[in-house]
């Protein structure tokens, strides 16, 4: 009896527990429909507000395409955006929940995936930076206003073919959308320029050139060791200054002061006083012969450039060396001053570029896409660009940071000089005796020019060191190896219709180089 009562004791506990885990079981059970349920509105809640809110009160932002997901953090090395600091509307833990980032322990806090709010998704797309597509199909120079708007691109990008859109919510769909190739905007027509006199008198290589502000006279700094003083109107000689013992390299003339300043190979640079036509001033410092100088336009500065891989900056009035720039592993072939960031520029035979902090004497910026030896810069009169020259290319750059603008090729030469002027036309000169004349917007070549060289010279003697626009902008005169001096205008006759411009809306060839 006592046996039974134990067995029916057992039998009873054993159903109970087996009840207790069954109601157990059916409760949670109807507790995990709710909660899927639940959360299943969730997610369509959260997917019809991620897909269609933003783009239902915000414009389409060509910015935003060929960018990564608009995470705040992206474990994969794309760059972070900044995210509005509000906190989000919602959270969304899906019912398959996954890590934040590779090799991240799966936790509660993890696997928690917080949407952006719709002031989080306007900060965000506002903050991405322009695309690459943007930057390529727009690869001219632009005007001031733009330089400082947009802050342009680097040269060597990659060409795709299809941009990846993008949905402003914050995901990436792989819809392709195609892209238009880039075509060369229509350039603006120039009347072709005319050889209309030759100056003779120098008795060496013609090695530089300069126009004096008042636009009366101009200066040539020659391989005989003299600098020539003419007159512009009839192109007669008035004065010659001897004191250089090698070639004169450089020639420049203050707007600041009655002062003309030259150098040479003999390593001197020289301060002349245009009332006594005497030199009051010597420069000494550079160790070997002196390529090109520029003079600062507002204060009292002058830069010289040498075969010894240094830029000097000297105090006009003290005599003193400001500065030595230091950086070029070879010759440093030419230099320019300008009044606004960066304030020195040069260009050497190691085949880069360099932009210089004045004040701090320090390079900024080193431009390396050359391939060549860069021996001619220009600085544009009235945009914020600036363009060099070298056998590979004519390459043009956006000022402050030098942010590459396009490529001007096919003056296949040792290019020694250019020039441009403010109606666009910019003039590159040659080692062979070759001008070209290019449209500086869109890099289009309109016109090819080889003189002949005077009589009694060899062919070989045909090259142009040196070419300047008069104060005027109406003549351009060129520095020879034929020992002359050459002056160029435009031909008053020429027409669009008697010089039509031979371009077509070909495809932009890519220049990775």
């Amino acid at each position: 009896m006592t046996e039974d009562v134990q067995k029916h004791s057992v039998h009873t506990l054993v159903f109970r527990s087996l009840k207790r885990t069954h109601d157990m079981f059916v409760a949670d059970h109807a507790k995990q429909i709710a909660l899927d349920d639940k959360s299943h509105k969730m997610k369509l809640a959260a997917k019809m507000r991620t897909e269609y809110g933003p783009v239902l009160h915000m414009p389409v932002l060509k910015e935003g395409r060929d960018k990564g997901p608009l995470h705040a953090s992206d474990p994969y090395g794309q760059p972070e955006y900044p995210l509005s600091d509000a906190t989000p509307d919602y959270l969304v833990t899906g019912t398959h929940p996954y890590p934040s980032a590779p090799g991240v322990t799966l936790t509660a806090d993890t696997q928690m995936q917080k949407m952006p709010s719709e002031a989080g998704v306007h900060s965000m797309a506002l903050a991405l930076p322009p695309s690459q597509a943007r930057l390529d199909a727009g690869r001219t120079a632009a005007s001031v206003a733009d330089i400082h708007r947009h802050a342009g691109g680097a040269e060597r990008s990659r060409p795709p073919q299809h941009a990846l859109s993008l949905v402003e919510g914050g995901t990436k769909t792989s819809a392709l959308v195609p892209r238009r190739a880039p075509t060369m905007p229509k350039p603006q027509w120039h009347p072709p320029w005319k050889l209309y006199r030759v100056i003779s008198g120098h008795l060496g290589w013609v090695r530089s050139i300069a126009v004096e502000p008042g636009n009366q006279w101009f200066v040539t700094g020659s391989a005989d060791r003299t600098i020539k003083i003419w007159d512009l109107a009839s192109g007669k000689l008035k004065l010659s200054l001897t004191g250089h013992i090698s070639t004169v390299r450089g020639v420049a003339v203050s707007t600041r002061s009655p002062y003309l300043f030259s150098c040479g190979e003999d390593k001197q640079v020289k301060c002349w006083d245009l009332e006594y036509n005497k030199v009051i001033r010597h420069y000494h410092g550079h160790l070997s012969a002196v390529y090109d100088l520029d003079l600062h336009p507002t204060i009292d500065v002058l830069v010289t450039c040498s075969r010894d891989a240094t830029a000097r900056v000297w105090d006009i009035r003290t005599k003193a060396n400001v500065h030595t720039l230091t950086g070029h592993t070879n010759t440093v072939a030419t230099v320019k001053c300008q009044s606004a960031e960066p304030q020195v520029i040069t260009g050497s035979h190691d085949t880069t570029i360099r932009l210089w902090d004045l004040i701090a004497g320090k390079t900024r910026a080193t431009l390396t896409n050359h391939k060549k030896s860069v021996r001619a810069l220009v600085l544009h009169p009235r945009q914020y660009t600036f363009a060099s020259g070298s056998p590979d290319n004519i390459k043009q750059w956006k000022f402050p940071d030098g942010n590459f603008i396009q490529n001007l090729s096919g003056h296949n030469a040792i290019i020694n000089t250019l020039a441009v002027n403010s109606d666009g036309v910019l003039v590159s000169g040659a080692d062979n005796g070759t001008i070209h004349m290019w449209d500086w917007r869109t890099g289009y070549n309109f016109q090819r020019i080889h003189a002949a060289v005077q009589p009694g010279s060899l062919d070989s003697e045909s090259g142009i060191f040196a070419c300047v626009f008069d104060q005027s902008e109406s003549r351009l005169i060129t520095a020879e190896a034929d020992k002359t001096i050459k002056v160029y205008k435009e031909d008053d006759t020429a027409t669009e219709e008697s010089h039509p411009v031979n371009w077509k809306p070909e495809i932009l060839k890519r220049k990775r180089f």
